[in-house]
């Protein structure tokens, strides 16, 4: 029995899943979201306060702290990474060469 992903990538696997952008923007998602988790604990601020500083409720908040929702807009990544000091920063890059 061959495996014809024994010796890939996992990132050439997801591509030939046609999964890797989803996969990706997923990973990139939780990643934030724990980084803006941690640096609200390191702050000492709660979820109440995030919102209130954010203009948003409570339930914005927690959807935006979901690793599993992937659906956040860049303006709230922003206004969450302002609130507690941080800032985000994007940058496009070219894929590896092989």
């Amino acid at each position: 029995m061959s495996n014809k992903h024994l010796g890939s990538s996992f990132d050439e696997f997801l591509k030939e899943e046609n999964i890797y952008e989803e996969a990706t923007s997923h990973a990139v998602k939780r990643v934030l979201a724990w980084q803006i988790a941690e640096a609200m604990k390191e702050k000492q601020i709660s979820k109440r306060e995030m919102a209130k500083r954010m203009k948003t409720s409570r339930s914005q908040i927690d959807r935006f702290l979901d690793p599993e929702n992937a659906n956040v807009l860049l303006d709230t990544i922003q206004r969450a990474a302002a609130v507690v000091g941080k800032s985000v920063t994007i940058t496009l890059e070219n894929p590896p060469r092989r």
